[in-house]
């Protein structure tokens, strides 16, 4: 279960700080700001975005350290796979916490819309209780198509198997994938804002 729970956090603080970072602008009006600044929408999601992958990457350090010896987890793999893999994971993680915000007004809309898109699947659907490949239906297509399946079988494989990241190179393209489809969607949904 440690390396399980390590997605989880992973993927609700991390969207939950992002999406209220950009809803406290609305909030407080300043994000009009933006719309006067010769800064356009990807430069400016960027740089919301990088303290936040910052912060989470501390956390995975801590995460790591905790698993290790309060819990006893050993790391069996590479820690620099799963290091790699956090930073993906946290970068699309964050992307999604960018997406959130475009459709919350309020900060109390962002966390309770954040902690319910994030928690919910990744609990449900990402093969944290059991394997995606045992879903049907709508819970299959999710499991498929939600970042923390494809960390899960990354942190899994890396703290229980030793999986090297050759062996976890299909998990790796596909988390990677996540980060452009969920920045590009933030830029989107920002200019339609905008507008």
């Amino acid at each position: 279960m440690v390396p399980a729970v390590i997605p989880i956090l992973l993927v609700f603080i991390p969207a939950i700080l992002m999406a209220l970072g950009i809803v406290r602008e609305k909030e407080l009006g300043s994000i009009t700001n933006l719309y006067v600044t010769p800064v356009n929408r990807l430069e400016f999601l960027l740089g919301k975005q990088l303290p936040y992958i910052g912060f989470s990457m501390l956390s995975y350090v801590s995460l790591v350290l905790l698993a290790i010896f309060l819990f006893d987890v050993p790391v069996k793999g590479g820690v620099l796979t799963l290091t790699l893999g956090a930073l993906l994971f946290v970068t699309a993680t964050t992307g999604l916490g960018q997406v959130i915000s475009a459709f919350a007004s309020t900060q109390v809309a962002a966390l309770a819309a954040t902690a319910i898109v994030t928690i919910l699947p990744t609990i449900q659907f990402s093969g944290m209780t059991e394997p995606v490949s045992s879903l049907e239906g709508a819970g299959a297509v999710i499991g498929q198509f939600w970042p923390a399946t494809w960390f899960l079988q990354i942190s899994r494989g890396v703290f229980t198997k030793g999986l090297t990241f050759a062996d976890l190179q299909h998990s790796f393209l596909i988390l990677a994938a996540f980060i452009p489809v969920l920045t590009l969607m933030s830029v989107f949904l920002l200019r339609k804002q905008g507008r």
